[in-house]
């Protein structure tokens, strides 16, 4: 029997870690399955569409998120409801999926952070977005976060999402004004990422009021925000843990593998020193 192939493709793709984790999770299961990178740009699709047909799954990441859709054959809930695929599996039907959401609630899961009560979300665009629907999905008092210059986007996200699922209204504020005692604090933004380290989406005086951060940056492995949420003793997660989880997810979706958390959470640790020695 040859051996499975699987791929990772994006426009352009040089800093990648899904090659490292995927491999790894590969031989977590003790299954064999090669894993490449493809530079596929999003007018090269057509053209490239048989070649990827031949794999037996794949992961997307931008720009061809919602450019992949009109090529397959079915698309599972969360990803007809993101209108977004990250992860494929090929065979008779080919099917597109969303691994972010699960890959996110794994996360939480996993650092023990409930989600539940009063959430402060950072940003209103990419995945911020997911984090915002998953939150009203899971019957949280959602507030979407921004700065001054988003709130139109901010206010179209909330009522999109009010519209689409018919939840209570999604709160909108600007990210200044956060104050008092919250449940959870999610950033979605790209503030703190390197080689903005210095930066927090947040004030230090109101970050002090959650009980929980998630931060969806994942270089550096611990960024500003977290290390200021763990000192004022914070339940914390980082987003190392959301990107490892994720391609746990796809992992689930190509051969139903079961992960024992302890190896995950060392995959975490593995990812993040290889990243600091790539990148």
């Amino acid at each position: 029997m040859s051996e499975r192939r699987f791929a990772v493709i994006g426009h352009p793709i040089g800093h990648t870690m899904s090659p490292f984790i995927h491999k790894r999770l590969f031989e977590l299961a003790g299954l064999k399955g090669d894993y490449t990178v493809l530079d596929v740009a999003p007018e090269e699709l057509p053209v490239r569409i048989d070649e990827l047909n031949a794999l037996d799954g794949y992961n997307i990441t931008i720009p061809n998120k919602q450019r992949i859709i009109p090529f397959l054959d079915a698309l599972d809930k969360k990803a007809e409801l993101y209108g977004s695929v990250n992860t494929v599996k090929n065979g008779r039907i080919r099917t597109g999926y969303t691994t972010d959401p699960d890959g996110f609630l794994k996360a939480l899961a996993s650092a023990g952070i409930p989600f539940k009560g009063d959430v402060v979300i950072a940003g209103c665009g990419g995945v911020s977005r997911t984090f915002a629907y998953e939150a009203a999905l899971a019957g949280c008092r959602v507030t979407i976060a921004v700065r001054p210059q988003s709130a139109e986007k901010q206010k179209a996200l909330a009522l999109e999402i009010e519209n689409k699922l018919g939840t209570e209204k999604i709160n909108c504020c600007l990210l200044s004004e956060i104050s008092g005692e919250h449940d959870l604090f999610i950033n979605g933004t790209p503030s703190g990422m390197y080689p903005h380290t210095d930066e927090m989406p947040l004030s230090s005086k109101a970050l002090a009021g959650f009980a929980n951060v998630f931060d969806a940056v994942y270089n550096p492995l611990e960024t500003k925000l977290i290390r200021a949420a763990r000192a004022n003793g914070s339940r914390v997660c980082g987003g190392m843990s959301m990107l490892v989880w994720q391609a746990v997810v796809a992992h689930e979706i190509w051969d139903g593998t079961v992960y024992d958390t302890a190896d995950i959470d060392l995959l975490i640790e593995e990812s993040a020193g290889e990243q600091e020695r790539k990148f």
